[in-house]
């Protein structure tokens, strides 16, 4: 079923279902000359949409990912329409037949995006903030998340999952998307976390050729930390 404000933006065009998330969160491609892509949240249902367009509209010029083309609210939910990119998701079936490629990609992108400069980020993703959230939603935080490791700050996706790197049908890094929780953090909270999602996607084996493609060698202490938060979350 299709949300009446996803029907509007449409108007009259083929809708194509992309993507329901577990909090009831819908994304829809558009189709016509100039294709495009809404995601719809119902009223309630956690991470702002509004978050999302402000984060790709700071990323615009900075890292590849979606163009805003219109966002907003009413009593339903909120919406968010930005530019389809002509690429795939890391879990097309494509690139899950190609995971050797899909591995490269997904480093690629977060590269890229941990090369920004932190000082130019206004939003933040660190550990205090999202202990602070735990707190907030009357979640319990573990003692072992009370002292976090050192901090190495770069700009990070928050939500580092294969899903979330689009890559072009030359292989390469093409764009980054669902980043409502882009923010200043430990690079490891993004390496952490997008590393066990191939284990999810792809089987495992693959988490050596992620870290030598990104260029690091895994930190044990920083993986397990930041694993451990992004479970408790």
């Amino acid at each position: 079923m299709r949300p009446a404000k996803v029907l509007e933006l449409a108007a009259g065009r083929p809708t194509i279902p992309l993507w329901r998330n577990e909090a009831g969160g819908l994304t829809f491609r558009i189709e016509g000359d100039r294709a495009s892509v809404v995601k719809w949240n119902p009223t309630g249902s956690g991470e702002s949409l509004a978050d999302e367009a402000e984060r790709l509209r700071w990323l615009s010029g900075r890292v590849p990912a979606p163009r805003v083309i219109e966002a907003g609210a009413d009593a339903s939910g909120e919406w968010l329409l930005s530019e389809a990119i002509p690429a795939r998701s890391a879990v097309d079936a494509r690139w899950l037949a190609e995971p050797d490629t899909a591995v490269r990609a997904i480093a690629d992108g977060l590269r890229r995006l941990h090369s920004l400069e932190v000082d130019d980020c206004p939003y933040d993703w660190g550990v205090a903030h999202r202990l602070a959230i735990l707190r907030r939603d009357g979640l319990p935080v573990p003692a072992e998340l009370r002292e976090p490791p050192p901090v190495d700050p770069v700009v990070c996706h928050g939500d580092p999952c294969a899903p979330n790197t689009l890559l072009g049908d030359d292989g390469a890094f093409a764009a980054i998307v669902d980043v409502a929780r882009v923010g200043v953090a430990d690079r490891w909270a993004d390496l952490a976390v997008a590393s066990l999602s191939l284990d999810w996607n792809y089987g495992p084996g693959w988490q050596p050729a992620f870290f030598a493609a990104y260029g690091v060698e895994p930190d044990e202490r920083r993986l397990a930390y930041y694993r451990a938060l992004w479970n408790a979350e």
